[in-house]
């Protein structure tokens, strides 16, 4: 009698297989958000300023956000950052704690970026840490600036990469370098390489947005 071994699924797999279905829960929290108030994408429409399309491309997965969408989205919803990514958000705001293990953060990946946002759970945050990944390699791929609420700390993990932003000439960084900028001030990161590039970012983040308290 022959016994055959099922190989087992090595915890890689498993991990690399999380992390893809991470990556897609932006859409149905949308949905699911949406149909719980019974409003159309027309109405988060104008409650956000985010297209019907690019809404509707969130909800079927075609897209993701960038944070300072990720923020209009969520200020003009009346909710916070943490509701778009789970359901059961955390909100004591004393003696509170959170791990992210390794490869546990969620993704969101979006034309020019791949963020994985850290103590995802936690609602009313004052700071909102995140990992990029930076995908464009030019400004003209790029696209237009982003600008969001808030300041932002950015460390260059794996660079080179070039900053770039409304009122500045464009500024060349090298891993280990580190930037302090005003976040309401149009930005984009770029590739300086072919390389692969990344940032740590930690954006402070105003938790008194419309309809919340102080």
């Amino acid at each position: 009698m022959t016994l055959k071994l099922k190989r087992k699924k090595p915890a890689s797999s498993d991990a690399a297989t999380a992390a893809r279905a991470r990556r897609h829960t932006l859409g149905d929290r949308l949905r699911e958000l949406r149909k719980a108030k019974g409003w159309t994408l027309s109405r988060v429409s104008e409650m956000t300023g985010l297209a019907p399309s690019t809404l509707s491309k969130v909800e079927n997965k075609q897209i993701s956000l960038t944070y300072d969408n990720l923020a209009k989205l969520a200020d003009g919803l009346k909710i916070d950052l943490a509701d778009l990514f789970t359901p059961e958000t955390i909100q004591a705001t004393t003696g509170r704690r959170s791990i992210t293990r390794a490869k546990e953060g969620r993704t969101l990946e979006s034309a020019n970026y791949i963020h994985t946002y850290f103590a995802a759970e936690l609602s009313r945050k004052a700071l909102v840490p995140l990992v990029t990944e930076v995908k464009a390699k030019t400004l003209e791929e790029f696209g237009e600036l982003n600008r969001h609420a808030g300041e932002e700390w950015m460390y260059v993990v794996e660079g080179p990469v070039v900053f770039h932003s409304e009122f500045y000439e464009p500024l060349e960084m090298a891993t280990g370098d580190s930037l302090y900028f005003d976040a309401t001030m149009g930005h984009a990161i770029t590739r300086g390489s072919d390389k692969p590039a990344r940032c740590i970012s930690v954006i402070s983040h105003n938790t008194a947005g419309p309809g919340r308290k102080e």
